[in-house]
């Protein structure tokens, strides 16, 4: 039995320990935030928060996040109301939307990492998660937004 902390709450799989975290979190626990884009961890439409830090939940196992707290778009704020999904609707960063809980999970884990984060911070941090539609100048915004520039 796997234990693991989900959105602040405890959970355990009894499953295949090598399943990805993105079939646990999206087919046993119901929570489709975190997206299947590529499979391979090339894209960040899966983007979740492991003990804080931005993964891939394609490419990381139940059994690695064992013992770990695991938080989902879902988690990030219960009534969606966290800086940066603030930011995202205040400039209205979507275009298909399919990317952008992936983009939201690896922008806050920056603006917790780094409140203060610089334009080529932002670039960087953000250059690891696909926009299909090109929001990319949107998301810098949003994110420049939260992190005190305007």
């Amino acid at each position: 039995m796997i234990e693991l902390t989900v959105n602040g709450e405890a959970r355990s799989h009894a499953g295949d320990p090598a399943m990805p975290l993105l079939w646990y979190l999206r087919d046993s626990l119901g929570l489709t935030g975190a997206k299947y884009g590529c499979g391979v961890g090339l894209c960040g439409a899966c983007t979740v928060h492991l003990e804080g830090d931005a993964v891939r939940a394609c490419l990381v196992s139940v059994a690695d996040a064992a013992g770990k707290s695991v938080v989902t778009v879902e988690g990030l704020d219960p009534a969606g109301d966290h800086p940066v999904q603030q930011a995202w609707r205040n400039l209205n960063v979507p275009q298909c939307g399919f990317c952008q809980t992936g983009q939201i999970m690896q922008a806050a884990a920056l603006v917790a990492r780094n409140p203060a984060a610089s334009d080529e911070e932002i670039t960087e941090a953000m250059s690891g998660n696909i926009c299909r539609c090109g929001c990319y100048q949107r998301i810098h915004a949003a994110v420049r937004q939260v992190v005190g520039g305007a």
